[in-house]
């Protein structure tokens, strides 16, 4: 006994809960066009996200790693061992202060300028940080001193560990141009022997005072040999 064909089953078709009816295929074409269009919009969306995560995770690291500059930017200067080796060709004992941990020198050097003056520069960084450049000139003469100073006039005197100095208080150089000097808010001035010592730059007075008083002990000290 032969058996009855079967009848082909009715394919599956999505109910519109709205229509209560099966879709159309325009229907169906259109939901599945509007599926794949929101696929690619969330994928666009999420590679746009890595995409930028990536970007700022390139910035923090040029920011902590590469750009950061570091705690101490100025180059450090041996000044004692320049002083002990331009010694020889100088006849007066050149300045080279021994200073407290926390100060360093980013500059030293001996120069003759056009006036004759033989001159011996530091420029030193205190703690704070901020600078003070330590001038000496042998055998200088009234003009240089003038020009160190910027022509300024004196304030007043203070005596520091048994020398007495000039000083040069100009609480508005700053906001001045024109001579280097100009620059410098604080200076302070001291002859002895054949050396005039100029202290000048932006630092509190107690860092002036530590300078000066450094600068003291190794004028004792070599006054004792």
């Amino acid at each position: 006994m032969n058996a009855s064909p079967q009848s082909p089953q009715p394919s599956k078709q999505r109910i519109v809960a709205e229509l209560g009816r099966p879709e159309t295929p325009e229907e169906t074409a259109a939901r599945k066009a509007e599926n794949s269009r929101r696929h690619r919009a969330n994928q666009t969306l999420f590679n746009l996200v890595l995409a930028l995560a990536a970007s700022l995770a390139i910035v923090l690291f040029l920011v902590l790693v590469v750009v950061r500059p570091s705690t101490d930017s100025s180059p450090r200067v041996d000044y004692q061992k320049v002083a002990a080796d331009a010694q020889p060709t100088v006849s007066e004992t050149l300045a080279s202060p021994t200073l407290p941990a926390g100060w360093s020198a980013n500059s030293a050097r001996l120069r003759k300028g056009s006036d004759g003056v033989l001159s011996w520069t530091i420029g030193f960084i205190t703690p704070t940080p901020q600078y003070i450049g330590l001038v000496q000139g042998v055998k200088a003469n009234p003009s240089w001193i003038s020009n160190q100073l910027g022509g300024a006039r004196s304030t007043g005197e203070e005596t520091i560990d048994g020398i007495e100095w000039t000083t040069y208080d100009r609480p508005s150089a700053s906001a001045r141009a024109g001579n280097e000097a100009d620059d410098y808010a604080f200076s302070m001035t001291t002859t002895r022997g054949d050396s005039t010592y100029v202290l000048h730059g932006s630092a509190k007075d107690s860092e002036f005072h530590t300078l000066a008083g450094a600068l003291a002990a190794q004028l004792k000290n070599d006054a004792k040999h």
